[in-house]
């Protein structure tokens, strides 16, 4: 049992039963500033621009948008409350030719942000790296998800890349995505 903040809560690896509780986690987030994404011949800059209204991000059910390779090592951790609920999850995969554990998903419930879920989540999926020996750790952001963003940072991810037409043909077209990578501690 972990305690983080004001309520205590168990992290384990995700279990078969635990499907249908972490697909019901409302990932939706609300933020009242985005990245804008400046692209030029050597490169990109980011700046943080306020929106007014603030901006609602709801994801489409069933498609995290992120396929693991076929040789991957793959895992999964959750958060489980005092209620017996899951209130947040990660889910990653290894690929051992590059030595790169990449974060393929991360949520916490809305009702259990803010608590240290997302940071004790991502210890566990740091520890899963070390265990198979990863080198970094890696994720991909939409540029307009500045909550997460800012979490990234402050967990010791920098930006490393950027794809302006990953999102093209989806419901995030106009978006962009932003990988951070961090060295595996």
């Amino acid at each position: 049992m972990t305690a983080t903040h004001d309520t205590s809560y168990a992290f384990r690896a995700a279990r078969p039963e635990d499907a249908e509780a972490i697909a019901a986690i409302d990932g939706s987030f609300t933020t009242s500033t985005v990245f804008e994404v400046d692209v030029a011949a050597n490169g990109f800059t980011l700046r943080e621009v306020a929106v007014d209204p603030p901006l609602v991000k709801v994801f489409p059910e069933g498609d995290d948008g992120h396929e693991a390779e076929e040789d991957a090592d793959r895992g999964a951790f959750v958060a489980v409350g005092a209620d017996g609920g899951i209130a947040g999850f990660t889910a990653v995969s290894y690929s051992p030719w590059n030595r790169r554990l990449t974060i393929e998903d991360i949520e916490v419930a809305p009702g259990h942000r803010g608590r240290g879920i997302g940071r004790a989540l991502m210890g566990h999926a740091v520890h899963f790296a070390r265990q198979r020996g990863a080198d970094h750790v890696w994720l991909e952001v939409t540029n307009v998800n500045a909550p997460a963003i800012h979490a990234y940072r402050r967990l010791g991810f920098a930006f490393c890349g950027l794809d302006t037409s990953l999102y093209q043909g989806t419901e995030s077209e106009g978006e962009q995505a932003l990988y951070m990578s961090m060295p595996c501690p």
